[in-house]
């Protein structure tokens, strides 16, 4: 896999270039594109520049974040608070996120997305109102364990750290999730279905591959 230097600028901007060029794979009159990558590598500060980017084109872009769709607490710490077997599989509701957000944006769907349904700190539901999402708009779903759902994504992104750069970077709580994410590379593979990988090791330097042919 070869990597070209870029500035998360310039990525931002080809990555919003991309989409506003795309036709939905289903048809219907609204893009979903994923950016996919552990905490640590900061998934959601690319996924709102590409999201700025997009509305200076002048597309309507609702963002979410798979934080806001947690199972909770009683779920998520089934086999402790620090399972990272629990992480990768239960830790987030994929079946609240294909209700609440990929549903109401398939073709004919009313386009009223819920950005968020569950919050961590008071472990309650957030009720925040639902959003509406017009026609020719784009959805930015960011977070980490994306990819292998089936989640109907036109785009992708994958923020890729080596196992030294992920755990330098990954606070010292959150170290009992570093097998999670070995376990995503090894069952998951996210480099390999991603249109585009970047190389995010070291923050300040960025590189991708550019788009996957097809992508």
């Amino acid at each position: 896999m070869q990597f070209e230097a870029i500035t998360w600028e310039r990525l931002a901007d080809a990555l919003a270039a991309h989409a506003d060029a795309l036709e939905p794979a289903d048809g219907g009159p609204w893009l979903k594109v994923a950016v996919d990558g552990a905490p640590a590598a900061r998934p959601g500060e690319l996924a709102e520049s590409v999201a700025q980017a997009l509305r200076l084109r002048g597309r309507a872009v609702l963002r979410v974040p798979t934080a806001g769709f947690l199972r909770p607490a009683s779920l998520r710490y089934e086999y402790g608070k620090r399972d990272p077997d629990s992480y990768f599989g239960s830790w987030f509701d994929t079946g609240a996120l294909w209700r609440e957000v990929f549903g109401p944006l398939e073709p004919g769907g009313s386009g009223r997305v819920l950005p968020d349904l569950w919050d961590p700190a008071t472990d309650r539901a957030t009720r925040s109102p639902y959003s509406l999402l017009p026609a020719g708009g784009v959805l930015v779903v960011h977070g980490p364990l994306l990819l292998g759902h089936w989640f109907p994504f036109d785009l992708s992104v994958h923020l890729r750290l080596s196992p030294g750069a992920l755990r330098r970077r990954t606070q010292e709580d959150e170290q009992w999730t570093l097998p999670a994410f070995a376990r995503y590379e090894d069952e998951v593979a996210p480099a390999g279905s991603a249109d585009a990988v970047v190389r995010a090791d070291d923050p300040r330097h960025p590189a991708w591959t550019g788009l996957r042919q097809g992508g």
